[in-house]
């Protein structure tokens, strides 16, 4: 079997396995009985969730401008461009971070920085999950003392934050790992990315400041799956709603589905339905509602890449 042929057969596992899992949800939970939880009380909630997404977007763009340390002076529209069309590619690649790769690689090919713009993705990426399990930790004692929650997702979470740190100090000493000849002369890129996330070290204001950013993400993230609930009427701590998003989100980044299509819906009733008793009608609704605020994400991102479509043929 040929490259093209397995990254061919992993794509299409990818959609069987989010077509299975949204056939099985919908088998248990009827989608009538979910569109009868969708009522027009709800768009004030709709519209707080679309402001939070709004100002999320802008963050990101923000924390990716401080972390390009190198380089020419970049506006902040562009940066905000370039995450605009990260989430339109993300729609359509099978892989969570397929919007990452192809942001970062535009972007830097454009201005001639590619292995830094690569490391500032990959670094707030990163900073990102760190600052989930944060608020995870914090949410997690709160949580314990109302809910019987399976100790194997606690054990889960931690694993993954310690593997999130080990890769973060990988990432900021790079430079120090030795990468085999064969390797290095497969992917002379592997060089350039070590400096370039290498150089962090010496630029401890900005990594501060962008961490500060990806906390404040991940406290926006959890406002929306709040007001997720809201709109459909449920009335649920924050704390409940960190602990359960931060388990949901790590089991979506498993490449096993679309874009997590399928693990998403399932996790959300497993956990709210199976440890809450919430009704898994109203669970599915309220997960169901971000699939509006990834449109509105897609729509921005295709006006602009139609912009730089009409600009590169002008």
């Amino acid at each position: 079997m040929t490259d093209l042929q397995k990254k061919k057969f992993k794509t299409i596992a990818k959609f069987s396995v989010s077509i299975l899992g949204l056939a099985f949800i919908f088998h248990k939970v009827p989608f009538s009985e979910v569109y009868d939880k969708w009522h027009v009380s709800m768009l004030p909630w709709v519209l707080a969730m679309l402001v939070t997404t709004q100002i999320s977007m802008m963050i990101q763009a923000n924390r990716w401008k401080g972390l390009s340390v190198k380089g020419p002076s970049i506006p902040f529209k562009t940066y905000y461009a370039y995450i605009v069309l990260g989430y339109f590619f993300n729609s359509l690649l099978p892989s969570g971070v397929g919007g990452d790769a192809v942001k970062s690689v535009a972007f830097g090919k454009r201005f001639n920085q590619t292995s830094q713009s690569v490391a500032a993705v990959l670094l707030s990426r990163i900073q990102g999950l760190l600052a989930l399990f944060l608020l995870f930790f914090i949410a997690l004692p709160f949580v314990l003392a109302k809910y019987d929650i399976p100790l194997i997702y606690s054990l889960g979470m931690l694993g993954a934050c310690v593997f999130s740190l080990g890769l973060v100090i990988a990432c900021l000493f790079s430079d120090k790992i030795h990468i085999f000849s064969p390797l290095r002369k497969r992917i002379p890129f592997l060089e350039k990315l070590q400096e370039s996330l290498s150089i962090y070290r010496s630029h401890k204001k900005q990594l501060l400041l962008s961490s500060f950013d990806s906390l404040w993400l991940q406290l926006l993230s959890m406002a929306t799956h709040y007001f997720y609930f809201r709109a459909v009427g449920f009335e649920i701590n924050i704390a409940t709603v960190t602990v359960f998003t931060a388990i949901t989100v790590m089991f979506t980044m498993l490449p096993i589905a679309f874009n997590g299509v399928g693990i998403r819906e399932w996790m959300q009733v497993t956990l709210y339905s199976g440890i809450l008793g919430m009704d898994a009608s109203l669970v599915l609704a309220a997960s169901l509602l971000g699939y509006i605020l990834l449109l509105f994400q897609v729509i921005q991102g295709a006006f602009v890449l139609t912009r730089v479509n009409l600009s590169a043929t002008s």
